[in-house]
């Protein structure tokens, strides 16, 4: 696949990740800037996710949230300067009946600015220490009910302090209402102000993300500068295609955490009467004698060649996955049924995204160029996905086939995407609000505004440093790089439930089952020895011991993510005490 369609465009990853960046600002921020800010860097690979949709949610938030931090600053400005003007007015007034009042007013008047700041800030540091201050829109996040004690002790603490400070100005505000009514109005200007930004959050949620309206909305994508729409062009072609470039020391990035890989070597030995063996081979799979000469050595008890190659493997192995697949949507309802498998080849970074890499001729270039050259480079997998638990756990199982040097090794790395960020699923939480709830929204607003101060104008300096820096930058003139971050892991943990564990446990088993299923079914057919396989396949695999003929001996030992060597004179390597 070329990957220039939207695939998932609505799938629930991206309707949750679409809903993080209006809910946690540092997610935002860090996806404009590896999107944007880095335009070096192609997009990674994204399983299960439309990154385009999630990028145009992005920039649309960081603008709303612009214009709010703008209109609060803007509030802020006439509040102080009001202030100034009455406090000078103080001054200036005469006929006090006792020496030193006007003073003391123009004092209290010109320090009221500054106390509510300082409200302000002790309410936004609560909710930084309690892991709840990093968004406009009030939500609780997750980790907060997981935070040691003596940081809780904190967050209650400041809460306690700053909301009786709080009481205070209001106090003092109700008291100067009928000479100085700004100490009232401001904090009802702030609450307003937030009230809009979050009715306007709200009305996305509703409308566009959320459980029954995602599906039927159009695929968002960036309405912005020519810069955006250039981004997302290659975005579309670079998220789900059939290659990814990649750096040496970030090689999988986006495919989530390795789940216990592991490799198998065995040196190919033609099978005992090879001769009437491949009498019933098909064409293709011939693993006889290539020449005279060949056939004088086997004759004479030398070894002889088998031909079997990557592609051969790789064509028995398929099937074997297809056939799981059509059992699975006939008998079940399980997530087997929607398996995905593709060639996908990585390519060492290097190269620019207006090169090419990325059109369909190249990919189809790759993938069968680098399926049999078994490069260092280049390299050529067979990519089996599964999308578990409406794509909140992605299982992806790699495979990589060596047929060179008379050996077979045949490389297993199984990857897991973890569940999106619990603290996004509030979109449905504030999707199902009912308009009619103007009172209870106020309220919420009206305590929650102070802090939204200070997360607009954090934000608001975080967008204007990164808009400078991406500038300085120039990032479209950089030297080209590989991704180095996947919006689809940003927005995930690697917390998994039990069931969970226990889907990605039996996905992965099973796909390794058909794996050597089919690289089982090409030895014999090629004419091979299958017994080492046979033999051994199921405990590497497993992890488990591993036991096997050894010339000379017997070797035992414990196989963990490691590799095998089986045949004549072969060894075992494996973690822990062999003997």
């Amino acid at each position: 696949m070329t990957g220039s369609d939207r695939r998932y465009a609505h799938s629930e990853s991206t309707r949750l990740l679409c809903a993080g960046v209006h809910l946690d600002t540092r997610f935002r921020a860090r996806v404009i800037d590896e999107l944007i800010g880095h335009e070096e860097r192609p997009a990674a690979p994204s399983l299960g996710v439309d990154v385009v949709s999630v990028l145009a949610h992005a920039v649309r938030a960081r603008r709303q949230e612009v214009s709010t931090a703008l209109f609060l600053c803007a509030v802020w400005v006439v509040f102080l300067a009001a202030e100034a003007a009455m406090a000078g007015h103080a001054m200036e007034s005469a006929g006090e009946p006792v020496p030193g009042l006007a003073e003391l007013d123009a004092l209290l008047s010109a320090s009221t600015v500054f106390f509510y700041a300082g409200v302000c800030g002790l309410l936004w540091a609560a909710g930084a220490a309690s892991g709840e201050g990093t968004t406009m829109y009030a939500v609780s996040r997750a980790e907060s009910r997981r935070l040691p004690l003596p940081r809780r002790a904190t967050a209650w603490g400041l809460t306690l302090l700053a909301r009786g400070l709080e009481l205070v100005y209001w106090g003092y505000a109700l008291h100067r209402l009928p000479d100085d009514p700004f100490p009232l109005l401001f904090p009802l200007a702030i609450t307003f102000a937030t009230w809009v930004h979050r009715s306007r959050v709200a009305e996305v949620m509703r409308t566009e993300l959320g459980r029954d309206a995602f599906p039927g909305t159009a695929p968002a994508t960036p309405a912005g500068s020519e810069r955006q729409a250039r981004i997302a062009r290659a975005i579309t072609w670079e998220q789900h295609a059939a290659v990814a470039l990649y750096d040496a020391h970030r090689p999988f990035v986006g495919a989530g955490k390795p789940h216990e890989p592991w490799s198998f070597a065995m040196e190919i030995t033609p099978a005992r009467r090879l001769g009437r063996l491949n009498g019933g081979l098909p064409d293709g799979y011939g693993g006889g004698l290539p020449d005279d000469h060949e056939a004088d050595d086997d004759a004479a008890g030398g070894p002889a060649r088998v031909r079997l190659t990557n592609r051969q493997i790789i064509d028995l192995v398929r099937p074997k996955l297809e056939a799981l697949r059509e059992s699975a949507a006939l008998t079940s309802r399980d997530r087997l049924k929607d398996l995905e498998i593709e060639e996908f080849v990585y390519l060492p970074s290097g190269v620019g995204r207006g090169e090419g890499v990325y059109d369909a001729a190249s990919v189809r270039t790759h993938v069968e160029g680098a399926v049999d050259e078994g490069g260092e480079a280049r390299r050529h997998f067979l990519r089996v996905r599964v999308g578990a638990w409406h794509e909140q756990v992605v299982v992806s199982v790699l495979v990589r086939v060596h047929t060179q040097g008379r050996m077979l090794v045949l490389e297993v790395v199984p990857h897991v995407l973890g569940p999106i960020a619990e603290e996004y699923r509030h979109v449905d939480l504030i999707a199902a609000r009912r308009e009619d709830e103007a009172l209870r929204e106020g309220v919420r607003t009206l305590l929650s505004g102070p802090a939204t101060n200070v997360v607009a104008g954090i934000s608001a300096v975080r967008t204007l440093a990164q808009c400078l820096r991406t500038w300085l930058a120039h990032p479209e003139q950089a030297p080209p790089d590989a991704p180095l971050l996947s919006v689809r892991e940003l927005g995930s943990t690697d917390r998994l439930s039990l069931f969970q564990e226990m889907d990605v446990s039996r996905y992965v088993k099973t796909v390794e089952d058909r794996i050597a299923s089919g690289v089982r079914e090409a030895l014999r057919r090629s004419g091979c020895e299958t017994g080492s396989f046979e033999q051994n396949i199921v405990n590497v695999a497993a992890g488990g011991q591993f036991i096997g003929q050894m010339s000379g001996g017997t070797a035992v030992g414990r196989i963990s993510r490691s590799a095998v060597t089986t045949g004549s004179g072969g060894a075992v390597y494996g973690e822990g005490d062999t003997g």
